[in-house]
């Protein structure tokens, strides 16, 4: 259970950071609420996933996979450049994450 809670903080945090985005510096009331929303159901996520999870492990897939995830985003929705080394990159972030898991 403890890894539902870890994935379900990081959909919650790259969620919030999308929103962070989309409130153009706080300018938009809806997305400006939904940032503290999201990273509170993240940070409560994350904190009760560490309970059985060590925090190296919870605290690299949380913060490697959310980086992956918003780099992705920023690519395909908010239409970022794309070039090699960046696509190099994240998979660097995911092999790292990976590296960390393995027992």
């Amino acid at each position: 259970m403890s890894w539902v809670y870890l994935f379900l903080a990081i959909i919650s945090e790259v969620t919030g950071i999308t929103c962070m985005k989309l409130s153009v510096g706080f300018t938009k009331l809806l997305p400006s609420i939904a940032i503290f929303i999201f990273y509170g159901i993240s940070l409560t996520s994350l904190t009760i996933a560490i309970k059985k999870i060590d925090i190296s492990v919870a605290y690299a897939v949380w913060s490697g996979l959310g980086t992956s995830l918003i780099a992705t985003i920023g690519i395909l929705w908010f239409e970022e450049p794309v070039n090699f080394l960046k696509i190099a990159s994240i998979g660097i972030i995911i092999i790292g994450v990976i590296g960390l898991n393995i027992k």
